[in-house]
């Protein structure tokens, strides 16, 4: 992407996510106004901004849609990004919202993830302010097709990708999560608003459960995740990285198949050399 004049917005939830994009766009020699989360935005953002004049940093409640405007208005903002994880269970929160948020919220005729995003996009767009996708300057992080560890998966676990791929779409499709833990063609955990992480964790515990009774399930978990059949670019893209993985160990996972080139993937090498060192094979497939 080339180097542009005018200033970005950044919206930045929680992980490491906002602070990779921070960094590629400030590569580019973009200036970047970070509008963070309270809630949710790591406090080395403070830091980031201290160590480069090219960055201002401003915090918001998540509850504040008109101060995010007036702020990117005052600061002359025309092209916002939003980067890293609210938590869903955030929209139930004992957040206040302002004005603007209550009123849009009480229009939406269900209040998941795409539809309070894309009301929130709109809102902004009504202001002179352009949300574009959650992965530019970041599309070298999009997984390529293919296995991408050492090990490929077993036929087994190959079995599993492609029922839950079935079933990770269906889910998808409502908005529901992303993400399905399979073993032995049984569906173990569904993502919901815990997050991708946490299911994968709710997965092990379960078969930590069905291992001290007789089963015919076999212990191995596969972990597949997806993106929404009509996946807005702008947010909500599936992510994984080392916690991924560290979850995945700590529930006994052993395989994990992902979107290829709609799925992100942060600090690639580690994820790699964490997965080899545990025997957990990755599989990129091609979107369908």
């Amino acid at each position: 992407m080339s180097a542009v004049s005018e200033k970005l917005g950044l919206i930045a939830g929680n992980g490491r996510f906002p602070f990779l994009l921070l960094d590629a766009a400030r590569a580019h020699g973009t200036e970047v106004v970070v509008a963070a989360i309270q809630e949710e935005t790591d406090p080395e953002m403070d830091q980031r901004a201290a160590a480069d004049t090219g960055i201002r940093v401003h915090w918001l409640s998540l509850g504040e849609l008109s101060r995010l405007i007036e702020t990117f208005h005052k600061e002359g903002v025309a092209r916002a990004v939003m980067a890293g994880q609210v938590k869903h269970k955030q929209i139930f929160s004992s957040i206040r919202p302002d004005w603007r948020l209550a009123k849009l919220l009480l229009s939406l005729r269900t209040r998941n993830t795409d539809m309070l995003l894309g009301a929130v996009a709109k809102v902004l767009a009504d202001e002179g302010i352009e949300l574009i996708s959650s992965t530019s300057y970041l599309e070298p992080l999009l997984a390529k097709p293919g296995v991408l560890t050492s090990r490929a998966p077993t036929e087994n676990e190959q079995r599993d990708i492609a029922y839950g791929r079935e079933i990770a779409r269906a889910i998808a499709t409502y908005d529901i999560g992303q993400t399905v833990v399979i073993a032995s063609q049984a569906c173990v955990a569904i993502e919901a608003m815990e997050g991708t992480d946490a299911a994968i964790e709710r997965a092990g515990v379960l078969m930590k459960t069905v291992d001290e009774a007789p089963s015919t399930l076999e212990r191995s978990l596969t972990v597949v995740k997806v993106a929404k059949p009509k996946q807005d670019m702008r947010f909500d893209v599936p992510v994984i990285g080392l916690r991924t993985i560290k979850a995945m160990r700590h529930a006994h996972a052993t395989c994990l198949a992902i979107e290829a080139a709609r799925t992100l993937i942060f600090d690639l090498d580690k994820v790699l050399e964490q997965a080899n060192q545990h025997g957990i094979a990755i599989i990129a497939f091609e979107p369908s």
